[in-house]
């Protein structure tokens, strides 16, 4: 069984992905403490809770994959945009120097990151990591995928996805027979699913609790009560007015949910307008029923660590493409 060693893990998307898909953790990596609760609830793997920039790849076991999805604030666009001048843009440099200090190279890179990290800088910083990446022998696949057009959640999902084969920078030009990266070409871009589950699939099917609810006394509720007429889609409470999604799929879940509840994506019930609960936002990620939240957490941050998530199908998908190539 391939094994698989995680960074900036969160709180174990990729790895519950990787998972699912047959492959063993051997070991992961986060330094938020909050994450590391939800985490180790959920896991009994090693979890090594520090600074990536302290681990030393000779400390870790090898692994036959290695995954993170690095910090993204530098690049994207809710954040300043600062990448490698910013110190969250640098951690890429350790992926590296981890990759280089293991006692052998992974065979496989699974690196994921916000939609515009492609586009940061004018490209000039993607094409810097692919050069690297490449630099030192690996075969580089990028594209960016949207959670709703390759599995049945109907959320508004874009990232970046590089998945990248070691010993393989000029597999194109090999003569060379059963590269992984020829067989994982046949199956990346994995294929479009036809159509997505229904919004009300992913709410909770018990009573919610009083206040998740905006009643009369709330300052936006007449605004609410004009706009939120379906309860087949989802609404965004926009400073001074509510934005329906028309296309009745949620938006895309961030990190900053939990400054406040305007960030949490609104829903139309039979017991009134409502924020979506942290379960249904894990839900709207992809997470399985049976995935643990602290109970003695606060609501903040579980709609922090859910908008940090990556949407678990989709990674299973991105890695059985992956075992099927290496196999």
């Amino acid at each position: 069984m391939y094994k698989v060693g995680g960074l900036f893990s969160g709180v174990g998307g990729i790895e519950l992905g990787f998972e699912k898909a047959g492959f063993e953790i051997a070991w992961a990596n986060e330094i938020d403490k909050n994450s590391c609760v939800t985490y180790r609830k959920n896991f009994s793997h090693t979890l090594h809770e520090e600074d990536v920039r302290k681990i030393k790849g000779k400390d870790l076991k090898p692994v036959d994959v290695l995954c993170g999805g690095f910090p993204c604030q530098a690049f994207s666009i809710a954040g300043y945009r600062k990448g490698f001048d910013d110190d969250r843009g640098n951690v890429f440099f350790e992926i590296i120097r981890l990759i280089n200090e293991l006692k052998r190279k992974p065979k496989v890179l699974f690196l994921e990151n916000v939609k515009n990290f492609k586009s940061h800088d004018k490209g000039k910083t993607f094409q810097t990591v692919v050069n690297i990446i490449q630099d030192n022998g690996y075969s580089v696949f990028f594209d960016v995928l949207n959670t709703c057009d390759y599995t049945p959640i109907p959320q508004n999902r874009e990232r970046t996805f590089l998945i990248c084969f070691r010993g393989e920078h000029n597999w194109e030009f090999s003569r060379k027979k059963n590269l992984v990266s020829r067989e994982f070409a046949k199956r990346f871009p994995p294929k479009r699913v036809k159509s997505n589950k229904g919004i009300q699939d992913f709410l909770e099917s018990g009573e919610v609790m009083e206040n998740f609810y905006y009643r009369q006394d709330k300052y936006m509720y007449p605004e609410l009560r004009k706009t939120m007429k379906s309860k087949d889609t989802l609404y965004q409470w926009r400073r001074q007015y509510v934005r329906e999604n028309k296309n009745n799929r949620c938006p895309t879940l961030t990190a900053n949910m939990g400054t406040g509840g305007h960030n949490v994506p609104l829903v139309l019930t039979d017991d009134g307008y409502r924020k979506l609960t942290p379960r249904e936002c894990f839900n709207f990620q992809g997470f399985p029923k049976g995935f643990k939240l602290p109970k003695e957490m606060a609501n903040s941050h579980l709609y922090k660590q859910a908008g940090n998530a990556v949407s678990v199908p989709l990674i299973t998908v991105l890695a059985k493409a992956i075992r099927e190539s290496l196999d």
